[in-house]
């Protein structure tokens, strides 16, 4: 049962809503048998009591009541007769306002009954379906990024940083003002001895602040017995740390009034409420992107980063833990299971992942320890087994790579006084002890299992959210860094970086029982690069376990803006369940592909002609001219005014941005019959010129011997016949790319597409909602926009052979969606498919095409765009396993 099922049903529930009937519809709703609903219905036991009762053993145990609602089902939460069924939901109603309770996420609903339809989502298990839910931001987080971004902000109007050097003493400057303000409010130093001493032994113009913090720094750095004789008290009061963090002599800001003021706020927060994965949200909040170093700060919030952690490994854990919640044996081994595990972030930036890894796993050791002596005749007294050893990862950036291995230390010591809360015992705090297997290394460049080596017996999790650039975007460096990690790996120059990572994973983990989970950008999923890269990574006996589908990942960092991201596992093949995450919704899947489709592993190759019985579709024609064949409206209005015999030898020139954009352009479209004439004319004479020494100059040969027709286009592609034009670019926001018809009279140029001769209901296929499902999932996308090509966007999709009687009715709505344009003539087609403005007679003539496309695969309407692609794979798959192409 799909999402749109159930919320369809529900609306047909309120609709004809019935109270004797009510919890049984509801059932019904959400899939449940009828014979079980039947069963219910006719059963003494489970139909409604005369208290108003129903139970369904694992599923739900509802009532009916009058009044007291909430003081009911607060009672019925802990009562036997209940939690003896375990059912997954309470339900108390009085069929005005119903309430409901989650027993295993704990999340409660409160809503008039007749409401429900907007709440489809809370009562997805009862048809098998997980709503995926995650952390929230912690406000403590948030409110320290922004304070200090104001002193950043402060800081910069009375110092300059331009140097590097000048950045990295800032940067060593914040990590230990976060360390300080960390260690007063969690007991490491005296409460608010840091803060206060600023207070009461500085100027409050700030104009000493830089000459006390100095000295305060290396007082941290001088062990209590080395510390000069005449030292003041009040700098005796503060410990000995160590650990490198205050070795280093760095200059310090000037400080004034207000940044002074600032820092004193700043220490009334609440620091023992602040995660120590902050310190990554804090150095990309307060440091400019001009002054930030390549490839560093790769801060990401902690509900992201759990929507790695659970799937990869948390809830596997947590899943064993209620397993083995009865036998103190079962619950040892799992300790010791978790005292053995490697957590292995190789773009760890300033230790995000690693820090949450870390503080999730001392959080169910502790559930762990509490329920061994709860089964045990006497306590434990074990203290944590996990280690910070048991925690590697790679940065290229040693400021970051200092910041990671600090900020696990702060996690170590934030985990300590919590496991002291629970158990009254844990381990000294100073001085500052190896903060984990943090390497400086560029991570494309080393062996991974010289950073994290593999031993018999071993259970490794990699995971991160390495650098992201695309091909384009790639450095120098970069570029150089793909060439090592894919060597011979024909067309790996198309790949973006990120997949440097997926590859070394996919080899770290090869033949073990290791899984891996990485952030990416959609692209390596899409397009060119799923056929450049998965089958060098699928090909290794691994399989996709887990992935999510499109999102936006943002954090608290300051201006923070978010990038749409896919989330995908590895492990070794496995006949393990699959989930697909899709809008916060986890889904049971037979497979992924690298597609992220539920679907056979198939990759989707370019062709050089249609898989299904469609015409042959071609780029426009490529002047490579310098721009000296082209016409803007003024040039060509100048022209054909002061040579009206010129006008012959002018076209229409349209290519992606001009046909969209409604924009004016003209060509000089001369053939070697008409070549004389245009040499006769001084101003075209000159443009042609222009042209041959354009290609002459040239660094390719191909463009050099095309210097010798200068007057002609590069490549020609032009038939004199009317044609459909075809975006190669198109905004990803547009529900449709918008295509249209040409006449002979026009050029299109090679920024789009071409199709010649072409009869009106192939324009139907291109632009319904089928074909555009199939170019977002194999078309990929030019940064922000999607990118549609013929060799694998049209050739490659599978459209069934079709009756003349249903080209005529698609021709029809062809002719509609045309009719509704027209209606709107004064607009752009970029103003007709704003997806904010689309008119509403244009939305719903091309909802009546997307109807009668639909209908030529099945009669059976689909309900999701994933199903879409899961019929379009298939067919595909069918298709070229009888064409012999793939």
């Amino acid at each position: 049962m799909t999402i749109i099922e159930i919320e369809n049903n529900l609306n047909i529930l309120v609709a004809n809503f019935d109270k004797e009937s009510f919890i049984f519809d509801l059932l019904l709703a959400h899939g449940s048998p009828k014979s079980t609903i039947k069963r219910l219905e006719g059963s003494d036991h489970d139909r409604l009591s005369s208290d108003g009762e129903l139970i369904l053993r694992k599923k739900l145990f509802f009532k009916v009541a009058d009044k007291n609602l909430h003081e009911i089902i607060d009672a019925l939460k802990t009562k036997k007769e209940v939690t003896k069924h375990s059912p997954r939901f309470i339900i108390v109603t009085d069929y005005e306002t119903l309430l409901a309770y989650d027993t295993k996420t704990d999340d409660s609903l409160d809503t008039e009954l007749l409401n429900i339809t907007n709440h489809y989502d809370f009562f997805l298990p009862l048809a098998g379906m997980e709503k995926a839910t995650f952390q929230d931001e912690n406000p403590a987080d948030v409110k320290a990024s922004l304070k200090m971004a104001k002193l950043f902000d402060e800081l910069q109007k009375n110092n300059h940083f331009e140097t590097k050097e000048d950045i990295h003493s800032l940067n060593v400057f914040l990590t230990r003002l976060l360390f300080c303000y960390f260690a007063e409010d969690t007991n490491i130093f005296e409460d608010n001895l840091f803060t206060s001493s600023i207070s009461s032994h500085t100027q409050v113009d700030g104009s000493d602040l830089d000459v006390y913090l100095q000295r305060l720094f290396s007082i941290f750095d001088t062990a209590k017995n080395k510390r000069e004789p005449n030292t003041p008290a009040f700098l005796l009061a503060f410990p000995y740390v160590n650990g490198g963090l205050f070795a280093l002599h760095v200059k310090l800001p000037t400080f004034t009034t207000r940044s002074r003021s600032l820092m004193l706020e700043i220490g009334q927060l609440e620091w023992s409420q602040i995660n120590p994965d902050i310190f990554g949200s804090m150095i990309q909040a307060v440091v400019r992107d001009d002054l930030e170093d390549d490839n560093t700060k790769h801060y990401t919030s902690v509900p992201n980063i759990l929507k790695i952690l659970n799937p990869l490994f948390l809830d596997e854990l947590y899943s064993e833990f209620e397993k083995s919640y009865e036998s103190k044996t079962k619950l040892k081994a799992l300790h010791v299971r978790l005292s053995k595990l490697k957590i292995f972030d190789p773009a760890c930036g300033s230790g995000n992942f690693l820090i949450i890894a870390y503080k999730k796993l001392r959080e169910l050791e502790m559930s762990i320890l509490k329920r061994i002596d709860g089964l045990s005749k006497e306590r434990s007294f074990q203290f944590s087994e996990i280690r910070l050893t048991q925690f590697y990862g790679i940065e290229y950036n040693d400021f970051a790579h200092e910041v990671a291995m600090l900020s696990l230390w702060l996690a170590e010591h934030q985990m300590n006084l919590e496991f002291y809360k629970a158990f009254g015992r844990t381990n000294p705090s100073l001085p500052l002890q190896d903060g984990g297997n943090i390497f400086c290394e560029n991570a494309t460049r080393v062996e991974w299992e010289d950073i994290c080596p593999k031993k018999g017996g071993d259970e490794i999790y990699i995971l991160g959210n390495p650098p992201f650039e695309g091909a384009r975007k790639q450095k120098p460096f970069q570029k150089e860094d793909m060439k090592f990690v894919f060597n011979a790996i024909k067309g790996y120059n198309n790949l973006d970086y990120v997949t440097c990572w997926f590859y070394k994973a996919a080899k770290y983990i090869q033949n073990t029982n290791f899984k891996s989970a990485l952030v990416s950008t959609n692209s390596i999923c899409q397009g060119e690069q799923v056929g450049i890269l998965w089958p060098h990574i699928l090909d290794k006996n691994l399989e996709i376990d887990f992935a999510y589908h499109s999102f936006k990942w943002k954090n608290n960092a300051k201006d923070n803006a978010g990038v749409t991201v896919i989330i995908v596992g590895l492990r070794n093949i496995s006949n393990k369940t699959k989930y697909l995450y899709t809008d916060n919704i986890k889904q049971e899947v037979k497979n992924i592909n690298a597609y992220l489709v539920n679907a056979d592993n198939i990759i989707v190759q370019k062709r050089s002609n249609p898989l299904s019985k469609l015409k042959d579709m071609s780029f426009g024609s490529m002047p490579n001219d310098g721009g000296n064949l082209l016409l803007t409206q003024e040039e060509k209005n100048k022209l054909v005014e002061n040579y009206p015999q010129m006008n012959s030898l002018i076209k229409n020139f349209s290519g992606s941005q001009e046909f969209i954009n409604g924009q004016n352009k003209y060509c000089l479209w001369i053939t070697d019959e008409n070549k004389d004439l245009a040499l006769a004319n001084p101003i075209i004479k000159e443009k042609i010129e222009k042209c041959q020494s354009h290609r002459e100059k040239s660094d390719r040969e191909a463009t050099n011997k095309l210097s010798s027709v200068p007057h002609k286009f590069a490549e020609i592609r032009f038939k004199n016949s009317d044609s459909i034009i075809v975006p190669a670019t198109s905004s990803e926001r547009r529900e449709y790319i918008p295509s249209g018809f040409l006449n002979s009279d026009t050029i299109i140029s090679n920024s789009a597409n071409a199709i010649y001769d072409a009869e009106p209901w192939i324009f139907g296929v291109i632009s319904s909602a089928m074909h555009m499902v199939w170019v977002r999932a194999v078309g990929g996308s030019l940064e922000t926009r999607i990118r549609y090509s013929s060799v694998l966007c049209y050739n490659t999709f599978p459209f069934p052979n079709i009756s003349q009687k249903q080209k005529e009715e698609i021709t029809e709505l062809v002719f509609g969606i045309l009719d509704e344009r027209e209606k709107h003539s004064e607009k752009t087609l970029a103003q007709l498919y704003d997806p904010n403005k689309m008119p509403e007679g244009l939305k719903k003539a091309h909802h009546a095409l997307d109807k009668a496309i639909e209908q030529c695969y099945r009669p059976k309407p689909f309900e999701t765009d994933e199903e879409r692609l899961e019929y379009l794979f298939k067919m595909y798959e069918d298709m070229t396993s009888k064409d012999g192409k793939r």
